[in-house]
């Protein structure tokens, strides 16, 4: 490399980081469109659901060491968390509707189905995979924070955002 990342300037390498995140989100999606070619939607589905099930511990353990987030340190913790996620730089989030036991999670543009909206295509159904992916996230950060979908596709989804979750602790 010509280059090192240590000689970058901030602007810089804030590009580059959403360039990689970017990257990321075209790697899982070219990986599901080989997998549903191979075995069709229903197993590609799966596939993903399984794969995110083990990837969310991961990311969520390694943004809680990055970021000094302690363990078992509940809603808070988890808000943060969500915030240093790979596709935070890439898609529009934010948190509404918060009291001390819980808070709602609104994916409000999503990358991935505003492409397929612009293609005219319908939503991706991913709210099987969401389930376990946002569930086992928050457990990582926490063992005791529940995750409840509030609306995913292929549910009707509100327009105020493509996906809604609620995550509650019990004090």
């Amino acid at each position: 490399m010509s280059e090192s990342f240590q000689d970058l300037s901030r602007d810089k390498l804030l590009e580059i980081l959403g360039d990689f995140a970017a990257n990321w989100l075209a790697h899982d999606g070219s990986w599901f469109l080989a997998a549903e070619k191979a075995h069709g939607l229903e197993k590609a589905i799966f596939l993903d659901r399984e794969a995110w099930r083990e990837f969310s511990p991961v990311e969520a353990r390694r943004i809680m060491k990055r970021h000094d987030i302690a363990a078992g340190g509940g809603l808070d913790a988890l808000k943060k968390a969500l915030g240093f996620r790979m596709y935070a730089l890439l898609n529009e989030q934010k948190i509404t509707e918060e009291t001390t036991g819980s808070f709602i999670f609104k994916m409000v543009d999503c990358r991935v189905q505003s492409a397929r909206r612009r293609k005219n295509l319908p939503d991706f159904p991913c709210k099987s995979v969401g389930i376990v992916e946002y569930a086992e996230f928050a457990k990582a950060i926490d063992p005791r924070i529940k995750c409840e979908c509030i609306a995913c596709p292929p549910d009707d989804v509100k327009r105020d955002c493509f996906c809604a979750w609620r995550f509650s602790i019990e004090k």
